[in-house]
C-alpha cells in the first residue's frame, strides 16, 4: 500500500482501516494494520464519552511500549485530543504535578505501575487499567466503531510530551495533529521509508523520539511497528530479527549498550537498513556501522520543534549538518553572530571560546508553545527569534557541531567553557567507558570543573593523559574526578547530568582532586573543609575538540 499524505494523525490511522497487513508485532504477538486502527476507532468512542463537558481534551498515558500506547495516540487523534507521556520514573509528587499540570482527566494505566500511584491525590483523575476485566467491559459497547478523522484539524493538540526538567520542572511541549504529521512526512522522503518496512520502536513512547522520530513517519508510510516494552541491549538483534526490523531510533547511550554486548560472527545477519538518533557521537556510529553492517544517521531537532538540521549526504565526521535558512549560532550576551570555527592541521577546534555559542533561529518556526508555562515560552522566543538553548559552532562551509547544553557552560575564572568539549577530549582516556563533565560550585565565585568517568582510574595516568592533549584549554582540566561502576542515566538513556550536579562530589563514590597548586589527583577526603577556588598552574595549554575529518 502507499504511504498517505494526511494533514492530520487523524487521517492516517483512517487510512489503515481495510489494510490487513501485519502491522503491529509485540511479544510474540501480531496484530493487522485494520485491527489496530480498529482499536483506536473503539477508544477514541469511549474517550468521547469519558471526557468531562468543558474540560479540557487530555488523557495521560502512564505506560510501557506495548500496543495500547500507539492504539492511544492513535484514539486521540481521532477524538481531537491530546496525549501526555507520563514517564514512570518519576515519582510521589513529581509524577503527580506532571499528571495534574496537563489537566488529565483520564489516565491510563496497567497494573505494573500502579504502586506508583498508590498514596498521590489525582482529583478529577480517572484511571483504567488495560490489563482488567473493568477496561475490557468499557470497550465492549463501541466495538462496532470506525475510525472517522471529520473531527480533527490540523491545529488540535495532540502531543504533550515532557522535556528535561534539569533546571526545574519538565516542561510539557505541544506539539499538534498537523506538525506530527509534517514530522512523519518529512521523514519518509528523507529515509525512503517504505510500506514494507518494519520500525523497531525500543525507545520509551512517552519521549518524542519514539513517537516523532519512529511511530509517526512508520505511520505515514503504512510501515509495520514492532514494540520493546524496555530497551533491552541484550535483546535488541534477537528483536530485530524476529520481526524483520529495518529503522529504529536511539537516543542518548543506547548505542553504547548495544556495542557492549558481547560480539558475535553473525552480528552483521540482520535485516537492519537505518538507525536514526541523537547522541551516538561519530567513532560509536563508525564502530555499529562496522559491527552490525548498518548505517546510523545523527540528526539534531530540539524537543519543541523550533529547530532542526538536516543531516545531508558530505557532512563532515562529527558535524551534525549544514545551516538552513535562518539558523544562526549567537554570542548570547552581544546578540551577534559568532566566529566561524578555526581548526588546526589535526582538525581539532582552536577558538572554542568565541565560536561556540547559542543556536537560534531566526526565521519562522513550528514552536508551539509549553502548556499553561509562559515565562518558559517567553525565554525561547526571546527577540522574536527561537532560542534553542544548545550549544553549536559553525565551520567556514555552514556545517554545524554541536558543542552540549547552555545548562552545561562552565565558568571558571570568568572563561566560559563547554562541558562537551571537556567530555569529547577526556572520552580519549583509556580507562573511560563514560565521561560527563558538569559544574560544581566555587566557594569564592563561578564554578569548577567536576567529571564523572565510568571505568578504571588512576591518578598518575590520568594526570600524564592530560598533560598529553593538545587541545586541553587552560581551564579545562578537571579540578574533581568522580569514579563510578556505571554512569546514572534518565529513562531515556541519556547521562542524568542533573544528579551528577546535584550531589557534586559529597557522594558515596570515589572523588579524586587536583588541589590548588599541585598537578596530580589525590583522594579526596569529605572532612578536609572547604573547597579551595581554581587557581594555579595547569599541565595544560590549548583548547580545542575532536579531531575534524571529512
Amino acid at each position: 500500500m502507499e504511504s498517505t499524505t494526511g494533514r492530520t494523525v487523524a487521517e492516517l490511522v483512517a487510512a489503515r482501516w481495510g489494510d490487513h497487513r501485519p502491522g503491529l508485532w509485540f511479544e510474540g504477538g501480531a496484530l493487522t494494520q485494520h485491527e489496530v486502527a480498529a482499536g483506536a476507532a473503539v477508544r477514541a468512542a469511549l474517550l468521547t464519552d469519558l471526557l468531562p463537558s468543558g474540560a479540557e481534551p487530555h488523557l495521560g498515558v502512564l505506560l510501557d511500549n506495548t500496543p495500547e500506547y500507539p492504539m492511544w495516540l492513535s484514539a486521540a487523534a481521532l477524538a481531537g485530543a491530546a496525549v501526555a507521556g507520563i514517564n514512570p520514573t518519576r515519582r510521589g509528587p513529581e509524577l503527580a504535578r506532571d499528571i495534574l499540570h496537563t489537566e488529565c482527566r483520564v489516565l491510563i494505566t496497567e497494573r505494573t505501575h500502579l504502586p506508583l500511584l498508590s498514596g498521590l491525590d489525582l482529583p478529577g483523575v480517572r484511571v483504567l487499567l488495560t490489563d482488567s476485566a473493568e477496561y475490557d467491559a468499557l470497550l465492549a459497547p463501541y466495538a462496532d466503531a470506525r475510525p472517522d478523522p471529520a473531527r480533527a484539524t490540523p491545529h488540535d493538540r495532540l502531543l504533550l510530551y515532557f522535556t528535561s526538567g534539569s533546571t526545574g520542572a519538565p516542561k510539557a511541549a505541544i506539539c499538534t495533529q498537523g506538525r506530527l504529521a509534517a514530522a512523519g512526512r518529512s521523514l519518509v522522503e528523507q529515509f525512503g521509508v517504505r510500506s514494507d518496512d518494519v520500525h523497531y520502536v525500543c525507545m520509551p513512547m512517552f519521549h518524542g523520539n519514539a513517537v516523532i522520530a519512529d511511530w509517526a513517519p512508520a505511520l505515514t508510510a503504512g510501515a509495520g511497528v514492532a514494540l520493546r516494552r524496555r530497551f533491552s541491549a541484550s535483546g535488541f538483534l534477537a528483536d530485530v530479527r524476529a520481526y524483520g526490523a529495518t529503522y529504529f531510533t536511539y537516543v542518548g547511550r543506547a548505542v553504547q549498550y548495544l556495542l557492549a554486548t558481547e560480539e558475535r560472527e553473525d552480528d552483521r545477519d540482520n535485516p537492519l537498513r537505518l538507525g536514526f538518533g541523537t547522541e551516538a557521537g561519530a567513532v560509536d556510529a563508525a564502530a555499529f556501522e562496522r559491527r552490525f553492517g548498518v548505517r546510523l544517521v545523527e540528526g539534531y531537532g530540539s524537543s519543541e520543534g523550533g529547530a532542526a538540521i538536516p543531516w545531508v549526504p558530505g557532512t563532515p565526521r562529527g558535524a551534525v549538518g549544514r545551516a538552513g535558512p535562518g539558523l544562526v549560532v549567537l554570542d548570547a550576551q552581544t546578540r551577534q553572530e559568532c566566529p566561524t570555527a578555526v581548526f588546526d592541521p589535526a582538525g581539532r577546534l582552536l577558538n572554542g571560546d568565541e565560536a561556540i555559542g547559542e543556536l537560534v533561529n531566526r526565521a519562522p518556526n513550528p514552536f508551539e508553545g509549553y502548556w499553561r508555562n509562559p515565562e518558559a515560552e517567553a525565554e525561547r522566543r526571546r527577540d522574536g527569534w527561537y532560542w534553542t538553548g544548545d550549544l553549536f559552532y559553525r565551520d567556514r562551509d555552514g556545517y554545524l557541531y554541536f558543542a552540549g547544553r547552555t545548562d552545561d557552560r562552565i565558568r571558571v575564572d570568568s572563561e566560559n567553557l563547554a562541558a562537551a568539549m571537556i567530555e569529547n577530549i577526556l572520552a580519549r582516556y583509556e580507562g573511560a567507558d563514560a565521561v560527563a563533565v558538569y559544574a560544581v560550585p566555587d566557594p569564592v565565585t563561578g564554578d569548577q570543573v567536576m567529571a564523572t568517568i565510568a571505568g578504571t582510574f588512576d591518578p598518575v595516568a590520568f594526570t600524564a593523559f592530560l598533560t598529553a592533549q593538545p587541545d586541553l584549554g587552560t581551564k579545562m582540566a578537571p579540578r574533581f574526578v568522580r569514579v563510578v561502576k556505571r554512569m546514572p542515566v534518565t529513562a531515556t538513556n541519556k547521562i542524568h547530568r542533573a544528579h551528577l550536579r546535584k550531589e557534586g562530589v559529597r557522594c558515596t563514590d570515589p572523588v579524586w582532586w587536583r588541589p590548588p597548586g599541585q598537578r596530580t589527583y589525590q583522594r579526596l577526603k569529605h572532612a578536609e573543609g572547604p573547597l579551595a577556588p581554581t587557581r594555579g598552574p595547569s599541565p595544560v595549554r590549548r583548547q580545542g575538540l575532536e579531531p575534524r575529518t571529512r
